[in-house]
């Protein structure tokens, strides 16, 4: 896979999966931009990746407002003319009861973590249709499928994004735009160390999952020669998904 030249965007690209992601493509050549609504985490992921000799530029974003993602695109067409890959990372989370949650609090997840996915597309589709095509990237979650106890605002953000990204490859197909989707299981963010022997074994592959993980598939599904994927919806959890427990 080779990256040179190429104009990719991350957002939430400040910690977690969204940096493992942004020095991927950093190390493999690509330009990123870096789009974070933390400055000094955005910054330290822009700074990592020039002192590994790669190339990127930080630009200030909040995924909520409209204004800033247009602001974003616009920089980012002014500035390169064109935007090759888009991984929409950006997203929340918050566990409450259904019973307790406030409109304001449902709304902030859905307009994150769903509309700023949509919008975010959207803009880049624009630059990416004009220039020949590209490839999006949104992250999900195995919780679009499967669920805890008062996730239902954030199960809702990540279904919409999976049933997103099959109309948006449609949509956005004629203008040779892939969009694919990736739901990662347990990804591990914190101290990885700190993990308990359970916490593997309970997984089919035998470990918990990295952000590693998400950032090759995301390199993966954008790569030029995999023209042939679209609408797809890749389940990274180390088969969790696919394991039956019963009780005992």
């Amino acid at each position: 896979m080779n990256w040179t030249n190429k104009i990719v965007m991350v957002t939430g690209a400040g910690s977690g999966i969204g940096r493992a992601v942004a020095l991927h493509y950093g190390a493999n050549g690509a330009n990123v931009v870096v789009a974070e609504r933390n400055e000094e985490a955005g910054q330290d992921t822009a700074r990592f990746i020039r002192e590994a000799g790669g190339e990127a530029l930080f630009r200030p974003t909040d995924v909520r407002s409209p204004e800033d993602i247009v602001k974003l695109m616009r920089h980012v067409d002014e500035k390169y003319g064109r935007l090759d890959v888009l991984i929409n990372n950006a997203g929340v989370s918050r566990w409450k009861s259904p019973y307790e949650i406030t409109v304001e609090e449902w709304e902030e997840i859905i307009h994150i973590n769903l509309r700023g996915t949509f919008l975010c597309s959207r803009e880049a589709a624009k630059i990416m249709k004009r220039t020949g095509g590209g490839s999006i990237v949104n992250i999900a979650s195995t919780r679009a499928f499967m669920s805890e106890q008062n996730t239902e605002a954030y199960a809702a953000s990540k279904g919409g994004i999976a049933a997103l990204t099959h109309a948006m490859a449609i949509s956005f197909g004629p203008d040779r735009i892939r969009v694919n989707c990736i739901s990662p299981g347990w990804i591990e963010t914190g101290d990885y160390n700190q993990l308990r022997d359970m916490d593997h074994e309970q997984h089919p592959a035998g470990r918990v999952g990295k952000p590693d993980d998400i950032a090759r598939a995301c390199l993966f599904l954008t790569d030029e020669y995999n023209d042939f994927i679209t609408g797809a919806n890749l389940i990274i959890d180390g088969g969790m998904t696919r394991k039956m427990i019963y009780e005992e």
